[in-house]
């Protein structure tokens, strides 16, 4: 049976500078492809954040921060993707950012990780290494991993229509940014796969920098960060306790 797949990327269109990147993305994976529209969380109005935010955790570890407008507008613009797979029929997609890239081997691994997705539901294509010892899966020199904790970023990612459907149910208020939230198996009931090799690469700082962060000055930068730091590590320390303490969902 042919099966209903198709690439989204996910694209800002203020962001410019990687318009190229985004030409070269939709030509460069073997399913139909276009441009999902991001949204843009510096434009969204406060009251509308507000009313899908929640300032109360909704469930643990208490995300420390509060979200930045561009952490809410890469939520959405995910939710947004997750949507299309739902309203479209489709059976599954191939959801990519537009600061990653393709390398040759993208080709053997998305196609391993599209006949997968069902069985996991949500297969990352990590930039980072990735810890390869919890094999669930091998196809040659291609091998799909559950990792106890999963690994953060949202590059690009192969998610099926149930795990769409999952998903969008969980997020109909978010309170943390959506790697955050899809490390946290234990709430979501669907816990994150990655590919090994992943066949994709960060072009971040060649394709403009981050649109996610916001501009500051380097002191509050300075002193921002420290707090920051000491936060941040609290919270890991939660989630891989609870990531170890719970068992996967398959």
């Amino acid at each position: 049976m042919v099966r209903k797949i198709e690439t989204l990327v996910i694209h800002l269109a203020r962001a410019e500078g990687r318009r190229s990147q985004v030409e070269r993305l939709l030509k460069g994976t073997p399913y139909p492809a276009r441009v999902v529209d991001a949204v843009d969380g510096a434009l969204v109005p406060e009251n509308v954040r507000n009313a899908t935010t929640s300032d109360q955790p909704l469930f643990a570890p208490p995300y420390p921060f509060p979200m930045e407008p561009g952490e809410y507008g890469c939520f959405q613009s995910h939710r947004k993707a997750w949507q299309i797979i739902m309203d479209e029929g489709l059976d599954a997609a191939l959801i990519l950012e537009d600061d990653v890239a393709l390398t040759p081997v993208f080709a053997n691994t998305v196609t391993f990780a599209a006949e997968e997705v069902d069985a996991y539901g949500y297969v990352q294509f990590q930039t980072r290494s990735v810890d390869s010892s919890a094999v669930v899966s091998r196809s040659g020199k291609s091998c799909i991993v559950q990792p106890r904790v999963t690994p953060l970023r949202t590059s690009a990612q192969v998610v099926s229509r149930s795990a769409a459907e999952t998903l969008l149910l969980k997020t109909q208020i978010i309170d943390r940014p959506v790697d955050a939230f899809l490390q946290s198996h234990w709430y979501t009931g669907l816990h994150v796969t990655s590919i090994v090799p992943a066949g994709v690469e960060d072009r971040t700082k060649e394709t403009g920098g981050s649109t996610i962060s916001s501009k500051r000055n380097i002191w509050d930068k300075m002193k921002r960060e420290f707090k920051r730091e000491f936060l941040r590590g609290r919270y890991r320390r939660a989630v891989n306790r609870l990531s170890r303490s719970q068992k996967t969902n398959r």
